[in-house]
């Protein structure tokens, strides 16, 4: 007990002096601090806009959004589906759950160290025979003790030894600040996964029903250019003037719009593979998955959506860079722990006889405890700096964070735009569309009655061509633009927190008949 209380009386000499000698943290922060030196966390200030650039629009409706499965705006069960497999089964959300599950346990073996560092029991037996002929223990001296002129025993030994650095700085605490953070981080890291995995579903899905769009008005081209290469061929075969023209003119537009046919379809196959690989799925045929078509998944006419400050709440990768900074700031704490004494209490005990039969005998023990102090005082040189380096680490953490908000502010901005000119946009080539359409419809009977030349239905069937496949395409857009700003706000992260049911396995495709085993014999 003396030893313990001089212990207790050498650590505060020790702790008055270095918080007296000029240090970092003076008496009164470190009090404030809880007994830890360096600094307290608090968030930085993050740059954000009060409103949207387009707040005003008519398309837009500020406020909470009302559903954080964002993905249902589209009324399509066939992507809620996807989903939600996808949800359950994709290989690289896996990983980052594991990086989780990797952090709890960091977390938990930096936690461990509040408790003594070094816990050790040991035991060993040893046989032993001395040399006679060394000064230590020479032969024919007389009047050596009994125990000195021994030259062959056995030693039993078995006992332990603790090492416990007390936390007197706080270095651990905040080492267990440092690893609140990063599991934290790792967290918002699973989230940010997820976010980006449901967008990525989502915006796959619409380049394959865009594809399947374009692939409908392309088959119909070839249906309407067909005919006119037969009336082409027709008039050629009649000898009618310029027909001789006409007819290559009208093959090689249908030839054209057939070739374009190809190029859809394997940009279709491809988009199918991916969504197969987001699926956690090898690349097949996803027929089976797909089939219940409703065609490119349609935006609403008005978007509710928060205000931009909402983004520091929503987004995981703006949580996640808040939560690099706050570890980064603890890690100030322990580099300027080593600018002030380890104070330890050092303890051991053992069992010790000659004999085994002795080895568990009251008097077999024997054992050392007290207080000890090491503090690095010739090297405050690099102790110093080392708290400089950690300190630009936090201010560089704090610039990402910061940075991080603002690029989050403009993917949202670049999103609203799209949404809303998109929506413009289609319905003008709706209406070109439409009018196209018309003009084909009039050409062609013209032409069938020789009042035009086949230039001007091969005008107006490129111009139909064009404008329905731009149509597929802005109707593409104006729904990828949606779920960029989905993406840009953070949503869909919350379907960690209400996991939907699980969905009961798709049934496969029955194989063709000729592929089915033959029958087994009896």
């Amino acid at each position: 007990m003396i030893q313990l209380r001089s212990g207790a009386t050498l650590a505060l000499v020790l702790a008055a002096t270095a918080l007296a000698s000029g240090c970092r943290t003076g008496c009164r922060e470190y009090l404030h601090n809880e007994f830890k030196v360096g600094p307290n966390y608090g968030s930085p200030a993050a740059p954000v806009a009060d409103e949207w650039i387009d707040s005003t629009n008519s398309h837009l409706a500020i406020g909470p959004t009302p559903d954080r499965a964002w993905w249902r705006v589209f009324q399509d069960p066939t992507l809620d589906r996807l989903i939600t497999i996808a949800y359950e089964q994709n290989i690289t959300l896996r990983e980052a759950g594991f990086r989780v599950a990797q952090s709890q346990s960091e977390w938990a073996v930096v936690a461990g160290n509040l408790f003594p560092q070094s816990q050790q029991l040991f035991g060993d037996y040893t046989r032993v025979q001395r040399s006679t002929q060394t000064a230590t223990f020479p032969a024919g001296v007389p009047g050596l003790p009994e125990a000195l002129t021994v030259r062959n025993f056995d030693n039993w030994r078995v006992g332990g030894a603790l090492t416990w650095e007390l936390d007197f700085w706080g270095r651990y605490r905040r080492a267990i600040e440092a690893a609140d953070a990063r599991l934290d981080a790792q967290i918002e890291n699973y989230d940010d996964a997820l976010v980006l995995l449901i967008a990525e579903v989502a915006a796959t899905y619409v380049d394959y029903r865009t594809i399947e769009q374009r692939l409908e008005y392309a088959r119909s081209n070839v249906t309407l250019q067909a005919e006119s290469a037969r009336i082409a061929e027709k008039r050629r075969q009649e000898a009618v003037v310029d027909a001789e023209v006409d007819s290559p003119q009208a093959k090689s537009n249908l030839a054209r719009t057939k070739a374009a046919i190809q190029s859809l379809q394997i940009a279709q196959r491809r988009a199918q593979n991916r969504l197969a690989v987001l699926l956690g799925m090898p690349p097949h045929d996803l027929a089976y998955l797909l089939e219940d078509s409703k065609g490119i998944p349609q935006a609403p006419e008005v978007l509710t959506i928060d205000l931009p400050a909402s983004l520091l709440r929503r987004r995981p990768d703006v949580r996640r860079a808040e939560r690099l900074a706050a570890a980064q700031s603890a890690q100030i704490g322990i580099a300027e722990s080593n600018l002030y004494p380890a104070i330890s209490i050092n303890g051991a005990a053992a069992l010790e006889a000659a004999t085994f039969s002795r080895l568990f005998s009251s008097d077999a023990w024997s054992g050392t405890v007290g207080p000890a102090f090491r503090w690095n005082v010739l090297n405050y040189g690099r102790l110093v700096n080392q708290v400089n380096v950690e300190e630009a680490r936090l201010q560089q953490q704090i610039a990402i964070y910061q940075q991080t908000v603002l690029r989050a502010n403009e993917e949202a901005e670049n999103a609203i735009i799209g949404f809303l000119l998109y929506h413009d946009q289609m319905e003008l080539l709706n209406q070109s569309v439409t009018e196209a359409k018309e003009a084909v419809r009039v050409t062609q009977i013209k032409y069938q009655g020789g009042t035009v030349d086949f230039n001007r239905v091969f005008t107006v069937e490129q111009l139909l061509v064009g404008q329905q496949d731009q149509l597929a395409i802005s109707a593409g857009n104006s729904a990828q633009s949606l779920i960029q700003l989905y993406r840009a706000m953070g949503g869909g992260w919350e379907i960690r927190l209400h996991p939907p049911p699980p969905l009961p396995a798709p049934r496969l495709p029955d194989p063709p008949l000729e592929a089915l085993p033959p029958p087994a014999q009896p």
